[in-house]
């Protein structure tokens, strides 16, 4: 008998309440960046039933409509009259401007704040991501396209995913054991027309892209409560900033508890967990280990890092020692180094499009910390 190990990741969709608020606070930002790269925006958002509130604080030279904005995202995520919450709720706008004692600092090019952040990267999937996580999202991607092009006809916006792996003695995956998708669904569907439908056209497609057997999974538990059709902000009130696990690494690696969305590049929450991601994705992708998790730290107000941090869990070619003081030379951790690096008020992407299907790891988008540029001067510095 095989002695195996057990892990387990979530991913949630776009419709999910805590995303929908991610998502507003991310479209408030990328509205301000639009007109005034220069924005400082800390921007959080309430939804419950018939309700949105919009606060934070806000320094910019543009307007932006937040009453539009709110709207026209609940709209993009599918709500619709009749399913408790839709874009026709209220609005409450309760922004105020960035506290001058936190500008002071960062206007110097120091951090927004103290804090920690991690990163990592492991040689799971191509993407060098951790499998439970990718498997969980790629089958909310392709949950929430067939919702919205009515390809399952029965289908709301809310749904969560969890995939459970198991790793034999050398932490190597041996197989996936259970998969668990509960997906909100119209009041008249069967919940075997459902069960049906999301094992042979979401889940099925998605394990064989990844060469995984469907026969092979243990367990599947598809809306195990038996029905799921109040859902959305309507069924639970959603908070910007709690799916930070779900953001990154479905919990394979550590995280500093900062959350991403609706905080501009100077919130080191954010741009730094970006560039701990792409210093850790470089150092695998250079074949320095198989896997890595990267730590900074920072103080308010200062410009360098307070410490870098390299672990590779006993899989380094060389010492985590060498590893950090060659990331020191190679990347510009400073706050202003990662903005620019990793071009984060260019407007080339858009930071609502990370809070939906997650900031780390993403093949969809082309953004600049999943990049490998940095494997030449990593090697040439550490002579491999």
């Amino acid at each position: 008998m095989k002695n195996l190990t057990y892990f387990t990741s979530e991913f949630v969709s776009p419709g999910h309440p805590d995303k929908v608020s991610d998502q507003i606070s991310d479209a408030v930002l990328d509205a301000c960046l639009a007109d005034d790269p220069n924005s400082r925006v800390a921007c959080e958002v309430f939804c419950t039933t018939g309700q949105v509130i919009v606060g934070g604080e806000i320094t910019t030279s543009t307007y932006i409509d937040i009453q539009d904005i709110v709207r026209t995202k609940i709209d993009e995520i599918g709500y619709k009259e009749g399913m408790g919450f839709d874009s026709n709720c209220g609005v409450l706008n309760a922004i105020h401007a960035q506290s001058p004692d936190i500008a002071m600092g960062v206007d110097v090019g120091g951090a927004g704040d103290q804090g920690i952040m991690f990163g990592g990267a492991v040689k799971e999937t191509p993407e060098l991501m951790p499998l439970a996580l990718v498997l969980a999202r790629e089958i909310l991607v392709k949950l929430t396209k067939m919702t919205r092009s009515k390809e399952l006809t029965w289908a709301r916006p809310d749904a969560k995913a969890q995939v459970t792996l198991a790793y034999d003695e050398n932490g190597k995956i041996d197989h996936v054991d259970t998969i668990v998708l509960s997906v909100q669904h119209n009041p008249d569907v069967t919940q075997d027309q459902i069960k049906a439908d999301v094992k042979e056209r979401v889940i099925k497609p998605v394990l064989e892209a990844y060469n995984l057997n469907p026969t092979d999974v243990k367990k599947y538990h598809i809306n195990p409560t038996g029905r799921f059709v109040i859902g959305g902000p309507h069924g639970d009130t959603g908070l910007t900033g709690r799916k930070i696990i779900v953001d990154t690494y479905g919990g394979y690696f550590r995280h500093g508890g900062g959350a991403f969305s609706g905080k501009d590049p100077s919130k080191v929450d954010r741009s730094a967990a970006y560039a701990a991601r792409w210093v850790a994705k470089n150092i695998v992708a250079a074949d320095l280990a198989d896997k890595c998790e990267v730590q900074l730290s920072y103080a308010i107000g200062v410009v360098e890092p307070t410490s870098v941090k390299v672990d590779t869990f006993g899989t380094g070619k060389v010492s985590e020692i060498e590893l950090a003081e060659a990331v020191k030379k190679v990347f510009d951790l400073t706050p202003r180094g990662i903005e620019k690096s990793l071009e984060l008020r260019s407007g080339k992407f858009k930071y609502q499009d990370l809070a939906a299907f997650g900031h780390i790891g993403r093949t969809d988008l082309d953004i600049p910390w999943e990049k490998t540029n940095k494997i030449k001067e990593l090697k040439t510095i550490l002579n491999k």
